[in-house]
């Protein structure tokens, strides 16, 4: 495929070719993507789908890449970074439609502006909207399931669908969309009419806890590894006393045991080898099998 097929479709400023993952992705890790395509409509991904068909290459989705780890050797085939900017916020119902590519602390913010609580949850949480429905992403005892009403979707053919919430099969870290390849375009919430003062101080109390709690001054993908059914896997790790364990230039946190940094200049690998390495001394020690929530693209 040559790029002036791809430009009857997206402007050529939107399209780069082997362009390095690790400027899209917050762990700032990750070999190139043979090509690399910003979509800002769904009429622009149909026609990406249709020419990824009949050129048979590989298609990959993402966001803001806030919870992926991609390999060393990068990406074959075409990667879309969704950055569908829709945003329509009814102060009076208290309903939001915004666009699957707009972040959520975009979002946090505008709701502030027009005292609208109900999503200050997320206001620290570093992806899209689109990334967070896709793994039910919560924090501070909620998570998105409990502020989406519906989603649109496109499937791989470019039919376009909408579902309610309880066809999204939202559970821990998971969803519908973990497990189907489908490419969410727009989500719709119900919020509540707040008080900006008391929104205000919750988006900072939160903001206080992840800084004082969580290693936001080193690039990760967020917490590593998800929550056990019983126990807390930060705890676990913890207490193998790995906090400051490291490989290469990935270590383990020494602020929070759950969460995996790019110490210095960590490649895949190195983050990979840790967190097998994890695994294997939580399971050695306690019996539990801890599970990833970062996703590895290859």
């Amino acid at each position: 495929m040559n790029i002036e097929e791809i430009e009857q479709f997206i402007p050529k400023d939107r399209i780069y070719i082997n362009e390095p993952m690790n400027k899209h992705t917050s762990f700032k890790i990750g070999g190139p993507a043979e090509y690399l395509i910003k979509i800002q409509t769904a009429e622009e991904i149909k026609s990406i789908l249709k020419l990824s068909k009949e050129q048979e290459m590989p298609l990959t989705i993402i966001g803001n890449g806030s919870n992926i780890l991609v390999s060393d050797e990068g990406i074959k085939g075409i990667v879309l970074k969704i950055e569908i900017p829709t945003f329509e916020l009814d102060n009076q119902t208290a309903k939001i439609k915004v666009g699957s590519g707009v972040k959520l602390a975009f979002i946090a913010q505008k709701c502030l502006k027009q005292e609208i609580a109900g999503f200050e949850f997320a206001s620290g949480i570093p992806g899209t909207i689109g990334g967070a429905i896709r793994m039910n992403a919560g924090a501070h005892g909620k998570e998105m399931k409990d502020v989406v009403t519906n989603i649109t979707y496109m499937d791989r053919s470019g039919k376009i669908y909408t579902i309610q919430n309880e066809d999204a099969k939202f559970e821990y870290r998971n969803s519908l969309f973990v497990n189907q390849d489908h490419i969410i375009l727009e989500v719709e919430m119900q919020l509540e009419k707040g008080n900006a003062e008391e929104i205000q101080s919750k988006m900072a109390e939160y903001a206080t806890y992840r800084k004082q709690k969580q290693p936001i001054e080193y690039p990760s993908a967020g917490s590593t590894f998800k929550r056990g059914v019983d126990f807390i896997t930060a705890k676990l790790i913890d207490d193998c006393g790995l906090k400051g364990y490291q490989i290469g230039g990935a270590q383990i946190s020494e602020k929070h045991a759950g969460f995996i940094i790019n110490k210095e200049n960590a490649t895949a690998q190195d983050v990979i080898k840790l967190m097998k390495y994890t695994k294997e001394q939580v399971y050695n020690k306690f019996g539990k099998t801890i599970e990833p929530e970062i996703e590895i693209i290859k």
